[in-house]
């Protein structure tokens, strides 16, 4: 099986390196800490997630939980520094599933203590909904290195009924 994928990349993203082979395709890059560059970044690695895996109707939820991922990580964790770069990767299985990787050069943070904004009492908040979206729109997602890398990943829907699961490896 041979995978072709046409990708464009801007002048400022750097590290871009692609793999391709009958197995998977994947993607490494990064972008800086600014939320000017968070659009046309995400819109560039949806192109790739396309033309990786056939189309089933997941890739709005890919795209938004990606979009939260990285805003996070240019907001929270860089503090919008644009000296600090984010590091995604993405790897498209044969199989459909997709994995994504979004790595920020902050501290970190407790996953677990960030308040559920379906609660009453923040049902009104005008932010902190972003990791509950990744949750509630991948099959799995996990934050590892003290908050400051999320892992997320997504089955195809042509496989059948996926399995939400989440994990928090401090």
């Amino acid at each position: 099986m041979e995978i072709r994928v046409w990708l464009t990349f801007k002048p400022h993203s750097h590290a871009a390196k692609i793999s391709f082979g009958s197995v998977r395709s994947k993607l490494r890059q990064s972008l800086s800490s600014q939320v000017t560059a968070i659009s046309p970044f995400v819109d560039q690695l949806m192109m790739f997630i396309r033309n990786c895996r056939k189309t089933d109707g997941s890739e709005l939820e890919i795209e938004t939980a990606v979009r939260e991922a990285i805003s996070n990580a240019v907001i929270h964790g860089n503090h919008e520094d644009p000296c600090k770069r984010v590091q995604v990767m993405c790897q498209c299985n044969s199989d459909g599933e997709v994995r994504i990787t979004v790595r920020d050069k902050g501290p970190g943070f407790k996953s677990d203590a960030v308040p559920d904004p379906t609660s009453p009492e923040n049902r009104l908040s005008t932010h902190g909904r972003g990791i509950y979206l990744m949750r509630m729109l991948m099959d799995e997602v996990s934050f590892v290195k003290g908050g400051s890398v999320v892992r997320m990943r997504k089955k195809s829907k042509a496989d059948g009924a996926t399995q939400r699961t989440e994990r928090s490896d401090a």
